[in-house]
């Protein structure tokens, strides 16, 4: 129904930007909401940010508060991650999600997944 695609990983060193994207091919209808998660090497899949599609509202987790920003275009069904002061334990796969409803950190309620974008900070 929704298919979600990431872009923009790469390399970084550390205190650099990156800027993902994740586009959605099918139409993310008002209640939806878009978030991104990450998960490194041997670690859980961890929530990063989240934003309402309906209202803009955004959600982050404590340890990207001040560095990253989410944001959205409706009109193109896409979603973006600015992140700035990028650390090496930012390094990860990023994933953008969707799901009906209310925001939520867990992963297991996102019905929608992009199939992932790497991003390495190096030091």
């Amino acid at each position: 129904q929704v298919q979600l695609a990431e872009s923009g990983g790469g390399l970084v060193q550390a205190g650099g930007s990156l800027r993902l994207s994740c586009a959605a091919s099918g139409r993310i209808f008002w209640g939806y909401t878009m978030a991104w998660f990450r998960q490194a090497p041997g670690k859980e899949r961890e929530f990063v940010a989240a934003i309402t599609w309906n209202d803009g509202t955004t959600y982050y987790a404590d340890s990207v508060k001040g560095r990253f920003t989410m944001s959205r275009v409706n009109a193109k069904n896409a979603g973006y991650l600015q992140m700035n002061s990028l650390k090496s334990e930012d390094t990860a796969v990023y994933y953008c999600a969707a799901k009906s409803g209310f925001w939520s950190s867990r992963p297991f309620e996102y019905a929608y997944w992009g199939q992932g974008t790497q991003v390495t900070v190096s030091s």
